[in-house]
């Protein structure tokens, strides 16, 4: 499988250790799909993937509540549809050839998850207690 995707970088680190440790482990996750040829690991971690986006989206939107963020009525509205765009993709994933599977996966990273945490992520770290 090709393995051209953006790759998590201290830079993309909002300056909150447990959303930055989770947003590492979003983008390891997303890299062993694009590296791995075994279309049953790859399953299995598309899986792990879409478990683990389901704990750290909850995280994060605890968090943003808690710090009486604004904007969390819409950044709730961007995990919803990511979380959809994730399970769309494992659906089919079953029938997808393994380089498929990987444009999606860089495309879910290049296009959603790196623009997702440089943007998003970033306008609510000036709410974030120092």
């Amino acid at each position: 499988m090709d393995s051209a995707y953006i790759e998590w970088s201290p830079a993309m680190e909002i300056g909150h250790a447990a959303v930055d440790r989770q947003h590492k482990k979003l983008f390891d996750l997303a890299a062993s799909l694009v590296q791995d040829p075994d279309h049953l690991r790859v399953m299995r971690t598309l899986a792990t993937l879409s478990e683990y986006v389901v704990v750290h989206f909850r995280d994060e939107e605890q968090l943003l509540a808690d710090i009486g963020y604004p904007g969390l009525a819409a950044h709730k509205q961007a995990h919803d549809a990511f979380r959809t765009r994730l399970a769309r993709l494992y659906g089919n994933a079953g029938g997808m050839g393994l380089d498929s599977i990987a444009a999606e996966v860089r495309q879910l990273i290049n296009d959603w998850l790196a623009n997702h945490i440089l943007i998003a992520d970033r306008e609510y770290a000036a709410y974030l207690p120092v």
